[in-house]
């Protein structure tokens, strides 16, 4: 779907058409389409060197990458240390 909402995208801006917002996109990444977003930035050279966008990206993508190498391979060691912390403030 995120791949598709990109390819979209850039699709309205070529016809020069009303665009979707940035935070769709964004929230498609941070719901699980990041690699998708991925994907699609390199493939259709869209969203690629906006600097404040690819900012948001890999910050998502990076929580994404934390979140399951946490989960798969540290027994959520820091997710847990996440909450810890968070719960105390």
């Amino acid at each position: 779907m995120t791949f598709w909402l990109y390819a979209d995208d850039k699709s309205r801006a070529q016809q020069g058409r009303w665009r979707r917002q940035e935070n769709t996109l964004h929230l498609c990444e941070f719901t699980g389409g990041w690699l998708d977003g991925f994907v699609a930035q390199q493939k259709l050279r869209h969203k690629s060197s906006k600097v404040s966008y690819q900012v948001t990206f890999w910050v998502i993508a990076i929580l994404h990458i934390v979140f399951w190498l946490d989960w798969l391979f540290f027994g959520k060691a820091l997710i847990n240390l996440f909450f810890t912390i968070a719960s105390r403030g």
